[in-house]
């Protein structure tokens, strides 16, 4: 019976490793952070970070706008200040999944053109509803698409949101201290 059991719980839990949300691990100078994606909600923005990360595209990027109370945005400079060039295409924008820019949650940074996200993100520190898909009646449609969580490691979040920042070059809200994107590694891709 007990055999049984354990037979039964292994097959439950292999079961549901298949529909569980890939996952990644950032590892920064400052802490490590768990963040879940949402494949089935942001299929291509999942897609082209997953690429990204499997290529070590992150490693030595830094969060280079840091404005507590608000987000910090990272992944697309190194710790000069300069841009780091994309490997992978413009993102069509995904905000018009359902998916909010809460507390917490990693979405994609862009210019003012809706469809230019390519490597740059963002996590929230606060619910940020000015930021989230709108329907063609409230006069703004495109929002920035949220594509995953933070599920472990927010204290480190918060501790990235409070370090001082000032200005570098052109650049506003850019951390004094640089902080560092070792590694972004895959855990789990489903």
């Amino acid at each position: 019976m007990l055999k049984q059991a354990s037979a039964l719980a292994a097959g439950l839990l292999a079961a549901l490793s298949v529909w569980a949300a890939p996952t990644v691990e950032m590892t920064t100078s400052l802490g490590k952070i768990t963040l879940e994606l949402y494949p089935e909600k942001a299929p291509k923005t999942v897609e082209m970070f997953m690429y990204n990360a499997k290529h070590g595209f992150y490693e030595g990027t830094i969060f280079h706008r840091v404005i507590d109370n608000f987000m910090i945005q990272g992944g697309g400079f190194l710790p000069a200040m300069e841009e780091k060039k994309p490997r992978t295409p413009a993102l069509q924008n995904e905000a018009n999944n359902g998916l909010t820019n809460e507390r917490g949650t990693l979405a994609m940074a862009r210019t003012m053109d809706p469809h230019s996200a390519k490597v740059q993100f963002f996590i929230n520190l606060k619910n940020n509803d000015f930021l989230n898909h709108r329907s063609p009646a409230d006069g703004r449609t495109w929002g920035y698409a949220v594509f995953g969580k933070v599920t472990q490691g927010m204290d480190v979040v918060d501790k990235i949101a409070k370090v001082p920042t000032g200005n570098a070059g052109y650049y506003q809200d850019v951390p004094v201290t640089p902080v560092v994107i070792q590694n972004v590694k895959i855990i789990s891709e489903k």
